[in-house]
């Protein structure tokens, strides 16, 4: 059974940084569209980051442009969001997500992945 486990996170100051994991179990990360999306109380999920969706090695959201970035590693197999600069706006819990396919489209729509982590809460407060 694919299982992907997420860990980090937590209480942030603004400003600072954090970093997330999400570590798969069965598959490796590569030839797949892989991305993280984040939920804030009474706001819908919104995709803030993909690896390979489209045409792009990754894709980021302009609300986290310039301040998150994805990477992986397959030799664990895991992905990573870091995050700096961090916002209260920022807070929320956040989901690793991956697909059985490459190329999704952008922008990055929940239901097309297949995988999902638990999500972990990111707090971004003094």
């Amino acid at each position: 059974e694919v299982q992907l486990q997420a860990s980090g996170g937590g209480l942030v100051q603004p400003g600072g940084s954090t970093r997330l994991s999400c570590a798969a179990s069965v598959f490796t990360f590569d030839n797949r569209s892989v991305a993280w999306f984040r939920q804030a109380p009474g706001k819908e999920r919104e995709g803030i980051g993909c690896l390979r969706c489209a045409d792009q090695t990754e894709y980021y959201a302009d609300s986290v442009k310039s301040r998150f970035t994805i990477s992986s590693d397959n030799t664990k197999p895991t992905v990573y969001l870091q995050m700096d600069r961090l916002k209260p706006e920022d807070t929320a819990v956040y989901y690793c997500a991956a697909a059985e396919r490459v190329s999704l489209p952008i922008p990055i729509m929940a239901h097309l992945f297949d995988y999902w982590g638990q999500g972990t809460q990111v707090t971004v407060s003094s």
